[in-house]
């Protein structure tokens, strides 16, 4: 059965002809193809983009993974499934950009989206010049340059075009179930003959006019991709795959994913956090784990509804209770603040059948171990993708952007979840009641169990397409056979 990481194919010779840039880089020259990785510097794009990486890496082939210092650290840093020192395999170019503003989040402001971000996320944009260097540079010295690029960064690799060895794929970080959805659209919605189109939620309330307006900017440039890329794998989206081919036939599109490991060897993760060894106390399927990403600002009332919810429940469970990224992580620590906000006694009260983590968890771990049986979480995709891997069914509880069309996906087309907060009621506060009903229909009743198996059966479907032969293998192994062609 694949491992993920731990078994890698049969890579090619490419490795010869060592030469050295005047910035110490090193490629091969003339016979070799190079891999450049723009990611999007948010965690959830940072984290799909270095588990790719990995996975590039495992053919042989140079990667150089690109980006501000700041983001790039935070990159490596929350690098979890895998020994992070395996990091210098890769290169990694941390290039300056003018400083920028990086704000606390706000719980109370009008949309969920996390606006404080867009300083850091302009500021991605003086990338462009560095990065035109360095495809100059690698193309002088390498048979190929594949730029690799998150589709929110089409305009800082814009003159890839003008280098004749330089081809470009788009990264989607969103499900392909959510790119069908944003083409259909587009479109203006054409009839199809599929059953596989559910009814979903609007656009609004998921972004600010301010991100739409960024989001468009950058579009405009994807006319000049050779492909587009996603981290899904047929044996869950083939249908929507299929749906994006037969409406977008001008480019390939490449399933490569799951990116992140399959298994977690638990040598890897002893002694690493503390969330490890309570798990190791508990009972096989009996912990919820509860997190909602680096991008949520509850409100005091929320959190405090929730750790009532979680109380009452009487279920066991490991929450993860930290405010939502700065542009800059390094800039200040707030987490302890979000703590302050829990109800007296909380705490001491649910000691030894709940768990408190303020810091930065090891999510795949978390996941993959055996006591852990249900995950609340915010659906963003990245989150999705762990989940269903590791087989663990979702309590659904969407927040911004694709989130709530992946909780579509999660619910009502692959049925490996259940509901907490539907999007028509986004504005409203989600009280300890619906939590503590959430938390015992998915952790304590046959509709869990069966939702349980369901997630069960689909980690086993993407272990097994990731064996030699099966749909996921296969697709990656064309993609590296395609651009080292």
């Amino acid at each position: 059965m694949a491992s993920g990481y731990q078994s890698s194919p049969k890579a090619s010779n490419y490795n010869s002809h060592k030469k050295t840039l005047s910035n110490g880089t090193r490629v091969f020259h003339q016979t070799q193809v190079v891999v450049v990785v723009v990611p999007f510097p948010a965690q959830g794009h940072l984290n799909q983009l270095l588990h790719l990486s990995r996975l590039i890496l495992q053919y042989n082939i140079p990667v150089h993974f690109v980006g501000t210092a700041t983001h790039n650290r935070q990159a490596i840093v929350r690098a979890h499934g895998w020994d992070p020192k395996s990091i210098s395999n890769i290169h990694i170019h941390d290039f300056k950009v003018p400083p920028f503003a990086s704000p606390s989040p706000n719980p109370n402001a009008e949309t969920r989206f996390p606006s404080h971000l867009f300083p850091s996320f302009e500021a991605s944009s003086n990338l462009r010049e560095p990065v035109a260097s360095l495809l100059l540079s690698l193309s002088s010295v390498a048979k190929r340059v594949v730029v690799i690029h998150d589709s929110l960064m089409a305009s800082v690799v814009q003159d890839a075009i003008h280098v004749a060895n330089c081809e470009n794929y788009t990264f989607h970080s969103v499900s392909a179930f959510t790119m069908f959805l944003y083409f259909w659209d587009a479109m203006g919605r054409p009839l199809f003959e599929s059953s596989h189109i559910p009814e979903v939620p609007s656009l609004e309330g998921c972004f600010t006019t301010q991100f739409i307006d960024f989001i468009t900017s950058q579009y405009e440039f994807h006319k000049f991709s050779n492909g587009t890329i996603y981290n899904t794998t047929r044996a869950i989206e083939g249908p929507y795959m299929e749906l994006i081919e037969g409406m977008i036939t001008s480019k390939t599109h490449w399933a490569l994913g799951p990116f992140n490991p399959l298994s977690i060897d638990k040598e890897n993760y002893k002694g690493k956090h503390f969330s490890m060894e309570w798990l190791e106390k508990q009972e096989p399927k009996s912990v919820l784990y509860v997190s909602f990403g680096t991008t949520t600002a509850f409100t005091e009332e929320q959190i405090k509804q929730l750790a009532i919810g979680l109380e009452q429940s009487k279920q066991k469970f490991i929450w993860v209770l930290r405010d939502a990224d700065k542009g800059d992580v390094f800039n200040g620590d707030d987490e302890a603040k979000r703590a302050e906000l829990l109800p007296k006694g909380f705490e001491e009260r649910v000691e030894g059948v709940g768990l408190v983590v303020r810091d930065w968890a090891p999510q795949l771990e978390i996941l993959s171990h055996t006591s852990t049986g249900g995950f609340m979480s915010h659906c963003g995709w990245n989150s999705c993708m762990e989940s269903i891997t590791m087989g663990v069914p979702i309590a659904a509880w969407p927040i911004h952007s694709d989130q709530p069309r992946n909780r579509v996906l999660v619910t009502e087309v692959l049925k490996v979840g259940l509901v907490v907060k539907d999007w028509a009621h986004r504005d409203e506060l989600v009280t300890s009641s619906v939590v503590e009903n959430a938390v015992r229909r998915l952790m304590a009743t046959k509709e869990g169990d069966e939702m349980r198996q369901r997630a069960m059966n689909m980690k086993h479907a993407i272990l097994k397409s990731k064996d030699v032969g099966g749909v996921s293998r296969v697709e990656l192994d064309s993609f590296i056979a395609h651009v080292t062609r």
